[in-house]
């Protein structure tokens, strides 16, 4: 049997971990990111690559010291260096000795064939078609689950009552939908984790901030790229929205766009009308729609050297100008240190505080 493991983007997880060992495969867990797994990224990777290159190559080697020997992970289209990390990936870890089994899923609806293959080769226990199907949309409930879970706490935390009590809360509802395993135990599971999320004490008269946040996949789906800057901004009365779950990612690029996808590559036509690659043209796009939502302000996450988000970032200030909503980037490498982020987060949220009192201020003289 083999024994396969996968990027960890959060707690995205605990769906695939399930649903690899339904198809028949032993799971080697990806532990979460540390500094151990980014110093051995750094160590092994190019000096230049940009930040997510470098913590999968850590995550991967160390997997493959958990007796990991399959690697399943995913390519990329467009001018964006993430298509070529699988390759990359596998080349160095060649050179450093491992014999690892790579496979990569193209997305879906421009690629169904590799789709096919894949699934083929990950098929271990010889499951009929029918049950891969039941396997894949009881995997993507959980995963639906997950995310409207960590949707809610972006809206609970800048309101509790208790400092970090949205946080334990939210820990201890994961492991119910982990453990469930049918579809019905995952719908109790989740009905039972939002439940429990909104009986947190919470004050509703408190000022709270929206703030959307736009970027690269990798670092804004993984806390510890991030740094657990939604959790921050949480503690720091701000409701946060993230432009970017695995949910909407997918199924964009599984059968065909959706409407919330369209819309964005709409809304960012003015200003980027063509595919830079990666998410550089949905940063630009989500901004937009925030903006027109009456969000205070924006949060860019990119890794260091990311062609696409630097590119956004150029044409952010003429949108931040255009719609009056401020923005703040941060460009991600391991050379970023929390206190230094979490200092910048606080002047950028007593900005729009005093924008936000200004704005109220003259509201009310001209009222």
């Amino acid at each position: 049997m083999p024994k396969v493991t996968f990027p960890r983007m959060g707690e995205s997880y605990r769906t695939f971990k399930m649903l690899l060992e339904d198809l028949g495969n032993e799971v080697i867990v990806p532990p979460r990111p540390s500094k151990r797994t980014l110093d051995l990224g750094i160590r092994y990777a190019p000096e230049f690559a940009c930040f997510p290159l470098k913590i999968l190559m850590g995550t991967y080697l160390e997997t493959i010291e958990m007796g990991a020997d399959t690697i399943v992970t995913t390519g990329g289209v467009g001018p964006c260096r993430a298509g070529e990390y699988a390759m990359l990936h596998h080349k160095i870890l060649s050179d450093l000795g491992h014999n690892i089994k790579m496979i990569v899923f193209e997305p879906p609806r421009l690629y169904p064939l590799n789709f096919i293959k894949n699934i083929r080769a990950l098929n271990k226990s010889g499951v009929s078609i029918r049950g891969i199907i039941s396997h894949i949309k009881r995997a993507w409930r959980k995963l639906q689950a997950l995310d409207n879970a960590e949707k809610l706490t972006h809206i609970v935390r800048p309101r509790e009552i208790n400092r970090g009590s949205t946080t334990r809360v939210y820990r201890k509802v994961l492991e119910w939908i982990d453990q469930a395993y049918t579809t019905e135990q995952i719908i109790e599971a989740e009905a039972a984790a939002l439940e429990a999320l909104r009986n947190i004490p919470q004050d509703p008269e408190r000022p709270v901030l929206k703030v959307g946040i736009v970027g690269e996949i990798y670092v804004l789906l993984e806390p510890a790229s991030n740094l657990e800057i939604e959790e921050t901004l949480g503690n720091l009365g701000v409701e946060v929205e993230r432009s970017m779950f695995l949910t909407g990612w997918t199924r964009d690029n599984t059968w065909k766009e959706t409407t919330e996808g369209i819309t964005v590559k709409e809304a960012a036509s003015p200003y980027l009308p063509e595919l830079v690659g990666g998410h550089g043209r949905d940063s630009i796009g989500n901004t937009v729609l925030y903006a027109k939502r009456g969000f205070d302000g924006v949060i860019q996450l990119a890794p260091f050297t990311c062609i696409p988000e630097i590119v956004a970032r150029t044409i952010l200030p003429r949108v931040s100008k255009d719609y009056d909503i401020p923005f703040l980037t941060f460009f991600l490498d391991e050379q970023t240190g929390k206190a230094g982020m979490t200092t910048r987060l606080e002047a950028f949220i007593d900005l729009l505080k005093r924008k936000k009192q200004l704005q109220y201020s003259a509201g009310a003289l001209t009222g």
